[in-house]
């Protein structure tokens, strides 16, 4: 089991550091993609306040499907370009939603959701998958959250590279 000393703060700059730091070390000396994903996931849903979901999906065979992940069940396939998850993966762009039945085309994968926040992953050019995170709240991420994700995925990207 491993603990983390991450203060609950109103700095985000400092959380999203320790964060990294803790993904970091859990991390750093494991191969296993899969392996990586779970721990990442449980450690944002631990330690990130107010969110109902911290997950990844996985691009496999063109559309995005799921893959280690904390909270309610969820969607377990969305096309390219579909919700929020699928428009950051096919824009290759952050996606920070403050309201998600505003947002067009969005899949409702839990009925609490007001806001999300998606990072698309890329290695070597190429879309792996996104990180998704949803809030019961709305306007629940800012852009210190995205910038901090966004730090998050560039260091793990390489980590969750799934190899057969």
């Amino acid at each position: 089991m491993h603990s983390f000393d991450i203060a609950e703060t109103s700095d985000k700059t400092a959380l999203y550091a320790d964060l990294i730091s803790a993904v970091d070390g859990l991390t750093a000396d494991e191969p296993d993609a899969i392996a990586n994903m779970a721990n990442i996931a449980a450690v944002l849903w631990e330690y990130l306040p107010d969110i109902n979901w911290a997950g990844f999906y996985r691009l496999i065979d063109g559309e995005l499907v799921l893959g280690p992940f904390q909270g309610k069940p969820a969607c377990i396939r969305i096309a390219m370009g579909a919700g929020v998850c699928g428009t950051a993966a096919a824009t290759g762009e952050t996606q920070r939603v403050d309201d998600v039945e505003a947002f067009p085309g969005h899949i409702p994968c839990d009925a609490v959701s007001a806001s999300e926040l998606v990072v698309p992953i890329i290695v070597d050019g190429a879309l792996i998958g996104v990180l998704d995170i949803d809030s019961p709240t709305a306007a629940r991420f800012d852009a210190d959250d995205a910038a901090g994700c966004e730090a998050l995925v560039a260091l793990i990207a390489p980590r969750i590279v799934e190899t057969p």
